[in-house]
């Protein structure tokens, strides 16, 4: 029996009166027109220093020969509060759960969730999560003052144990602009190896932001799980053809 926990999370920037002005100035160093600026701000959710995280996806699948079982679909989802548990879960239109409480407080559940026995073992598998998920993750639980219960950044740049990051196997550990192993998306790759995109359904990762000022909250979960179902299957046709 083998099991399978694929992840992916969503960010925004944190709000930009947190930071005094000597760390203002740092962060639009050099960026001069008031449209860099703004992209600048932009940028700031890619960074657990300067963003924060909205929601985890979590999608945890059982495999015995060939027979697959989904075993978990959730989103945890930092709802604004200070919850420190969340209330009952509310269903969600594309499928799995989704569960509102404080970002500390989904960061705790997260990683108590990693070594429960439920997900023990499991084989992790993302999209860019060893350059962006994972390294997120346990630099801002650090921040919060949660600590991680598993070191996801273990191993090295181009080896490392249980974790497939599909970016990395797609472009064979050396992505490039142009080329053969051009750096795609994950709407690309998906439309290319005949998979329904996460972004069908009109979200993408920069409209979460104005959603989550928005609260709302339904919509980013829907496309957060759609992420990580669109990168199972990825994950399949990689198994399939390009394991070795």
């Amino acid at each position: 029996m083998e099991k399978f926990l694929v992840i992916d999370i969503e960010t925004s920037p944190l709000p930009w009166d947190l930071f005094d002005q000597s760390q203002q100035a740092y962060l639009l160093a050099r960026a001069e027109s008031p449209e860099e600026q703004e992209e600048r701000k932009k940028q700031m959710a890619l960074a657990p220093l300067t963003g924060f995280i909205v929601c985890i996806g979590l999608y945890l699948l059982e495999r015995d020969g060939d027979t697959v079982t989904e075993r978990k679909r959730v989103c945890l989802m930092n709802d604004q509060t200070d919850a420190d548990r969340p209330g009952d879960p509310h269903e969600l239109e594309q499928g799995g759960k989704l569960y509102l409480y404080s970002e500390r407080a989904l960061l705790r559940d997260f990683w108590k969730f990693l070594v429960s026995e439920e997900c023990r073992g499991a084989h992790y598998i993302t999209f860019n999560g060893r350059m962006f998920d994972f390294p997120f993750l346990m630099l801002r639980s650090a921040v919060l003052g949660v600590r991680p219960s598993v070191n996801l950044m273990e191993g090295t740049r181009y080896r490392y144990e249980r974790h497939t990051d599909l970016l990395d196997e797609f472009t064979f550990y050396s992505p490039q602009s142009i080329g053969a192993t051009r750096r795609y998306n994950l709407d690309f790759l998906t439309k290319a190896f005949g998979i329904e995109s996460p972004k069908s359904h009109g979200v993408d990762g920069t409209k979460v932001s104005a959603l989550y000022a928005d609260k709302e909250y339904a919509t980013i979960a829907d496309y957060c799980l759609a992420d990580v179902v669109a990168t199972w299957k990825l994950y399949q046709v990689w198994e399939r053809y390009l394991k070795f």
